[in-house]
This record gives C-alpha cells, structure tokens and sequence, in this order.
C-alpha cells in the first residue's frame, strides 16, 4: 500500500486529480505497469471512491474498508498498490460500487445543508 503524505517531499505523479486534467500518469520508478493501482479517497459527500489508475474500473462506497475491498477484488490474485488521496475526488466513471449511493447522496447533500441553516441560526 502506498499512502500519500499530506505534507513532505513533492510526489507530483501521486496528487489527486486537479478539475483541469484528471488523473495524472504514475511515475514508473513509484509503481510497476504489472500491478494495478487504485486511487481511494473520498467525495464531497463524504463517500469512499476507489478508481482504478488507469480508468478501467471505480465505484463509490459508504466504508473505507468497502473500498479497499472492491480494489483487492478487482485486482485478484496479482494484489495490488492503493494511493490514498488526501484530497476529495470524484468518480469519473460508471460506479461499479454501492448502488444505493446515486439514492443516499441527495439525502447526505439535503443534512448537510440543512445542518449548517441550523447552525447560522444558532451564531445569529
């Protein structure tokens, strides 16, 4: 496993995703072509996402341990290196995941919201 350190020395070709261009390629000499890779993070909404480095593969989970799961699975008997992003990302792909994430997304976006109306409420 290969965890991304939120500060330290520059490991550019293991950032998160910028908007602008997407993944960025793996430096060769960090991971080998002949193990998969997998970036897990979370959304924006707090939900786990796995994608495969390569874009072949992702889906959206409510567990870290759900994610991590999914990578070892499609990754079968060859294993494979996982990147934890620091920073939220989002799937970019069909979610091979949890299907009942596209139902509890607008639910967790409508709390969210509706915590932070309570809130201004209370500081007002």
């Amino acid at each position: 496993m290969i965890a991304v350190p939120s500060t330290g020395p520059d490991l550019s070709p293991l950032r998160a995703p910028s908007r602008s261009n997407g993944f960025q390629p793996l430096d060769s000499d960090t991971v080998s072509e002949a193990i998969p890779t997998f970036f897990i993070g979370q959304n924006n909404d707090g939900f786990w996402v796995v994608r495969e480095a390569q874009g072949r593969i992702g889906g959206i989970f409510l567990f870290r341990g759900s994610a991590r799961w999914f990578a070892k699975k499609e990754s079968r008997s060859t294993g494979c290196a996982t990147i934890f992003l620091p920073e939220p990302f989002e799937l970019d792909l069909e979610n091979s995941g949890n299907p009942f994430i596209a139902h509890l997304a607008p639910l967790v976006r409508l709390a969210t919201e509706l915590k932070r109306r309570l809130k201004e409420l209370h500081v007002a």
